[in-house]
């Protein structure tokens, strides 16, 4: 009598006195994550396990983080560019008086992160 696993096809190999199953993970390619994706990979290990098992087994974890890290970067380039343009950040006050254009970028920047991590990595 077969076994439920090799009714469905599964196959088993022995080893010794006990049969193995033979699994494996589906084939993915493996899109390139950055710094985003790689933070929302560390988060669903440590925070949403059971989603990110399922992710794993499923073969859709890789092209996930991909979409993450992608999503982030465009959204924090539109949300710099807004933000610039509400606060008055010109080229103008790069060339006039850099350090201060340098100071109001880095701030700019820091909030957006803190705004999409919030709505983008740790959901």
């Amino acid at each position: 009598m077969k076994s439920l696993f090799e009714a469905m096809g599964g196959t088993n190999r022995q080893c010794g006195d006990f049969f193995i199953p033979e699994i494996a993970l589906p084939d993915t390619p493996k899109n390139p994550i950055g710094k985003y994706g790689r933070m929302r990979h560390r988060y669903l290990k440590q925070h949403r396990e059971v989603l990110y098992n399922a992710m794993v087994l499923d073969g859709t974890l890789w092209n996930h983080l991909a979409d993450v890290d992608k999503t982030f970067k465009k959204r924090m380039d539109v949300l710099i560019l807004g933000m610039k343009e509400k606060q008055g950040i010109t080229e103008e006050l790069k060339a006039r008086d850099p350090m201060a254009w340098v100071g109001a970028m880095n701030n700019i920047c820091d909030a957006v992160e803190e705004i999409l991590f919030a709505e983008v990595i740790y959901v």
